[in-house]
């Protein structure tokens, strides 16, 4: 059954004045993707994967809706209150998310980035597993499974495979796809091509060109991967990497 847009967190979003934000040469504004967002806004899905190369914007994209939405830029439900350093930019302030007029307002941030300081404050916040007597990858999955019977609306997660080996993407997938099943919108940032090719899943690549729709198979990331596992032993040798 098709995701009715009625049901969706976030349908859609835009600058709330995108003719203001013209001539701003400020970071993050500079990026092309975010440039492209502001000016012509974004359409979401019920899964949205963004991909790219560091520094193209993607942790900057997903931060931002992930504040514009009501979410804790350290990662959290909406309504965590845990910060230790801000550094989050001020696109978020800059956005208007169109929602499904029957959606859920929860929603839950989960950035590879933050998650040491995140523990800490779960912890201290009783929450069920001691999540720093556990692997880095175990504590992460431990979060996910345990936050899906109560999170049913919108999940972004930034760069997840930082924590994961590659069974450990494979169950994250197995569980991701439990969240969408159970009717909640999903959104991830990622380097990892197993996370790329989430069934279903509309894959946007980030880049000096903005923000472009891609097949799997298109992708350079996935290319990229193609070539080293066809002469690892060489690739790194490559002045063209």
């Amino acid at each position: 059954m098709e995701f009715s847009q009625m049901f969706m967190p976030v349908r859609r979003v835009e600058a709330i004045d995108a003719e203001a934000l013209l001539g701003n040469q400020r970071w993050p504004f500079v990026l092309p993707p975010v440039r492209q967002l502001l000016h012509e806004g974004l359409d979401l899905g019920q899964v949205t994967v963004i991909v790219g190369e560091n520094g193209t914007g993607k942790s900057t994209l997903v931060e931002a809706l992930a504040m514009a939405y009501g979410m804790n830029a350290e990662g959290g439900s909406t309504g965590a209150m845990n910060t230790t350093r801000t550094s989050e930019s001020e696109l978020w302030r800059q956005l208007k998310l169109q929602r499904g007029a029957a959606a859920s307002r929860k929603g839950f941030f989960l950035r590879a980035e933050t998650m040491h300081n995140f523990y800490t404050y779960l912890e201290e916040s009783k929450f069920k597993t001691k999540l720093h007597e556990r692997s880095h990858g175990e504590s992460f999955l431990d979060l996910v499974e345990e936050r899906i019977p109560f999170i049913q609306g919108l999940w972004i997660l930034d760069e997840p495979e930082s924590a994961l080996s590659l069974a450990g993407c494979v169950k994250l997938m197995k569980l991701l796809q439990t969240i969408v099943d159970g009717g909640s919108q999903l959104l991830i940032s990622t380097h990892a091509p197993i996370l790329a090719a989430f069934p279903g899943a509309r894959i946007l690549e980030a880049g000096s060109w903005g923000l472009r729709e891609n097949d799997f198979e298109q992708l350079e990331l996935v290319r990229g991967w193609h070539d080293f596992m066809d002469d690892p032993h060489s690739y790194w040798r490559r002045e063209s990497i």
